[in-house]
């Protein structure tokens, strides 16, 4: 499986609704978010419309939501100052993420599994592991390869293996992914466009070496 051209991401935003875009957090986020598990400088990587980003600042939460995709932060804005929230976002590259100031959590919801060649994959978690500080925890909301082909997916190995050398993985839950059905994967998927699906996930919480 090879990585998507990043202009397609880009040009979802700009022509469509993707099917990623749901209106509201992912409920797995949530449910971390309200275990207390997020703490300090948080960054929302691949933060596309923002949304946990939004939820996370009207709790009072330090966060920075970050997208390649100009088109996403530009709509996460508008996002933000349609709920009243003075969220923070900036066009970053999740490949190239800078060492300071250093995160004490960091939230990927949806991005380490569109990583789909191997070099990708590295250079991502190469990239987190400088954004994170020691000790912080990356908290990973993946496709799972149980589903239906809803979008890229990632096997149990594949996270492990990814997450070997410089963290711990304190644990990895199956859960689910909520996505609306697009034209893409109507056909594939047996069900009309705009059906709400649940799909099956990874929920790891990853602790930096």
């Amino acid at each position: 499986m090879t990585t998507p051209a990043r202009d397609r991401f880009d040009a979802a935003y700009q022509t469509g609704t993707p099917p990623w875009v749901i209106g509201e957090p992912q409920p797995a986020i949530v449910a971390v978010e309200q275990t207390g598990a997020i703490r300090g400088a948080v960054l929302d990587v691949g933060c596309g419309l923002g949304e946990h980003t939004i939820l996370l600042t009207a709790l009072d939460y330090d966060v920075l939501g970050v997208d390649f995709a100009p088109n996403a932060i530009e709509q996460a804005r508008g996002n933000a100052a349609a709920k009243g929230v003075d969220a923070r976002f900036e066009v970053r590259d999740a490949l190239d993420l800078d060492a300071e100031p250093g995160y004490d959590t960091v939230v990927d919801s949806a991005l380490f599994h569109v990583f789909g060649d191997d070099a990708d994959r590295v250079r991502y978690v190469a990239s987190l592991h400088r954004a994170i500080r020691p000790g912080g925890v990356l908290h990973l909301l993946a496709l799972s390869d149980a589903g239906r082909g809803f979008g890229p997916s990632v096997s149990e190995d594949v996270v492990r293996t990814a997450f070997a050398d410089g963290w711990q993985i304190e644990s990895l839950a199956v859960t689910t992914y909520r996505g609306i059905v697009g034209e893409a994967h109507a056909e594939a998927l047996g069900l009309p466009v705009g059906t709400v699906v649940e799909e099956p996930a990874w929920l790891a919480r990853i602790r930096r070496d």
